[in-house]
């Protein structure tokens, strides 16, 4: 799984399945079922750190579930007259990509993801967002595979909060249908532009990582109680707090997953005993113990 993740860290998976569709996704999941093998879906493998172990049974790639397209005014009710637009994106179609299909049509305003790396199944199972918006505000409807079906469920239908969406377990989302207001195509590339070199600036830490590491606890900023313990630079093998941001984790060469957790448990013990706030991992931490 180093192969299929952004950390570059996890150890062999039984097997490693792409569909090309639902249909697809649907005959593999049964005959997993019926074969008694445990299965984990995964996108492009961002926010994600595999054991060193691996993954006993199957994971299932959605990386071909990258259509993008756009909707009639019929399929934003109950507020079409609303000005702006809806578009429907694939689980496995890129951030940036679908940010850019929507300038193209003039809609915009989730221009706050286009430097978050991975793909739209990903942001929505975390709500991913920046500067105080998550995806799922833009969010209406996910078509989400639940018990061997596809079933269409409102926002509205659902939990979901900072970093979070509640599902069931077992659930893979599929798409999303997003609302998006009008936007000029040269406005959605000025917030394109900001967001990048925000990135650029703030997050190029010239290692692999899976982005922010820590949730950002009620009211503060991960990244400051990490500052405040003087972790920048340390190390555990080839695990390292970032010196360029500090809630970044990165791979500074040949790292474990088990030298990233330790790496985790130690910042998490700092920040606890200098501040007594717990941070919670924002990455998804997979795998065989």
């Amino acid at each position: 799984m180093s192969r299929h993740t952004s950390l570059k860290v996890g150890g062999p998976a039984d097997l490693y399945a792409i569909p090309e569709d639902a249909a697809d996704l649907q005959e593999l999941l049964g005959w997993l079922q019926r074969a008694n093998i445990p299965w984990l879906a995964v996108g492009r493998g961002y926010n994600l750190l595999v054991r060193d172990k691996g993954i006993r049974g199957a994971v299932v790639s959605l990386e071909r579930f990258d259509r993008i397209e756009l909707l009639p005014a019929s399929a934003c009710q109950p507020a079409p007259q609303e000005e702006g637009g809806c578009i429907r994106a694939g689980a496995g179609a890129e951030n940036l990509a679908v940010v850019r299909f929507a300038q193209q049509h003039c809609l915009g305003g989730i221009g706050f993801i286009s430097g978050i790396p991975g793909t739209v199944g990903g942001a929505i199972r975390m709500n991913a967002g920046a500067y105080g918006k998550g995806i799922l505000e833009y969010t209406r409807c996910l078509s989400i595979l639940r018990d061997g079906n596809v079933r269409e469920f409102c926002l509205n239908e659902l939990d979901y909060g900072y970093r979070h969406l509640e599902l069931e377990a077992g659930d893979i989302v599929l798409a999303a249908l997003f609302r998006l207001e009008a936007r000029t195509a040269q406005d959605t590339e000025e917030e394109i532009r900001r967001d990048l070199e925000l990135r650029r600036s703030k997050h190029n830490v010239g290692f692999p990582s899976a982005g922010s590491f820590f949730k950002n606890p009620p009211g503060q900023a991960a990244w400051r109680l990490i500052d405040a313990c003087g972790l920048r630079g340390t190390r555990v093998g080839g695990a390292m707090v970032s010196e360029v941001h500090s809630n970044f984790l990165v791979n500074a060469g040949g790292a474990t997953a088990a030298e990233f957790l330790s790496l985790s448990a130690k910042v998490k013990n700092e920040v606890f005993r200098t501040s007594g706030v717990t941070l919670e991992e924002e990455v998804r931490i997979v795998g065989a113990e």
